[in-house]
């Protein structure tokens, strides 16, 4: 799948949540989460990396996935939907 990202919302997702946006190809997708919160349609992942629960937040437009947030999956929120 191919992923894109803004260089400088990577530099701020990686300060606060210690991860690359470009690990987002690696993601072991498991279920996929529409999020009716924003004005345009987003979407969340959960999934597996290196084992471990993380949640993706993005948009797909023609065939891209635009990256806005990668982050550890909080415990609570991955059982609920995983």
């Amino acid at each position: 799948m191919e992923i894109e990202f803004d260089a400088a919302k990577d530099e701020a997702n990686q300060v606060k949540h210690s991860v690359s946006l470009a690990r987002a190809a690696e993601l072991e997708i498991l279920v996929r989460v529409f999020d009716d919160r924003y004005p345009e349609p987003r979407l969340r992942a959960y999934g597996l990396l290196d084992g471990m629960p993380y949640c993706l937040a993005f948009t797909a437009f023609r065939g891209t996935i635009r990256a806005i947030s990668l982050r550890r999956a909080h415990l609570r929120e991955f059982k609920r939907y995983v």
